[in-house]
């Protein structure tokens, strides 16, 4: 009998590429994202049932899983994904856009594992993914905001995976570096500001951003890191994808603090 799997922010980068790769693995993959009916690629796909979620909006989340439960009987396998990065300096940032950061990044994750949760319990397994990124780990700067989410969801896996095993249910952190994805795109939310103090750092940091050295992954890695979170039957929790994921959360548990700040500044040239 298929597994199913349902993945939130299905409609690009990272989501997309692991439901594909799912499907390619005998999986039934309910694709969840906010406009389904704009998605052509994952629609001609087989056993790939696309659905609308938003995760900011409860009843949806309530309905796409009652939907998938519906179309494939069970649900074995759920991968938070959906969100996008907040940067610039924190005072640059309206409130409405914080409160959105951590509403979506956070809250909803919370809301869909949640909304599940009875599902797997009703079945005495499942297994939670939650895509951190190494930015869970270590920061860089001006991403108090997304790496406040990220810290977030390392914490809140973290902990959730005692009661989750009272249930037969396993929770996995998946954490990625740096993704060729849409993250500079419209999943990135990026606050200049008007404000001369932070301008040096801003654009130093887009520099970096921006320097043809950086080791960037495709998303079908991630998702192939996923698929083994997923099957490979252990109660591992966290997962790396990528050798600058490697290389830079190594280097972290390593040094202090201090050694850390000072090898992050000299990359933005300080």
């Amino acid at each position: 009998m298929r597994k199913t799997i349902l993945i939130t922010g299905a409609s690009s980068g990272i989501g997309k590429a692991t439901a594909i790769h799912f499907q390619q693995q005998g999986w039934n993959v309910i694709a969840t994202m906010r406009s389904p009916e704009k998605e052509t690629e994952l629609r001609t796909s087989q056993n790939i049932h696309l659905e609308k979620l938003d995760v900011l909006d409860v009843e949806s989340i309530s309905q796409a899983i009652q939907n998938g439960i519906q179309k494939f009987g069970k649900i074995d396998a759920l991968v938070n994904n959906a969100g996008y990065g907040a940067y610039g300096a924190l005072e640059a940032f309206p409130r409405e856009n914080i409160v959105r950061q951590f509403n979506t990044n956070v809250i909803g994750l919370i809301d869909v594992t949640k909304a599940i949760i009875p599902h797997f319990r009703q079945n005495k397994e499942g297994v939670i993914v939650n895509i951190s990124s190494i930015g869970g780990q270590m920061t860089f700067a001006l991403g108090s905001l997304y790496h406040g989410t990220k810290f977030a969801v390392e914490g809140i896996s973290e902990s959730l995976q005692y009661e989750m095993a009272e249930i037969g249910v396993k929770v996995k952190i998946v954490e990625p570096g740096f993704i060729a994805t849409d993250f500079g795109g419209r999943s990135f939310d990026f606050q200049a500001g008007e404000i001369a103090e932070y301008k040096p750092i801003i654009n130093a940091l887009m520099k970096q951003w921006q320097n043809p050295n950086n080791t960037i992954s495709p998303p079908s890695l991630v998702a192939e890191v996923i698929f083994s979170a997923v099957t490979d039957g252990t109660n591992q929790l966290r997962y790396r994808a990528g050798d600058d994921a490697n290389f830079l959360l190594d280097s972290r548990k390593k040094m202090t603090d201090a050694e850390f700040f000072e090898m992050m500044n000299k990359q933005l040239g300080k």
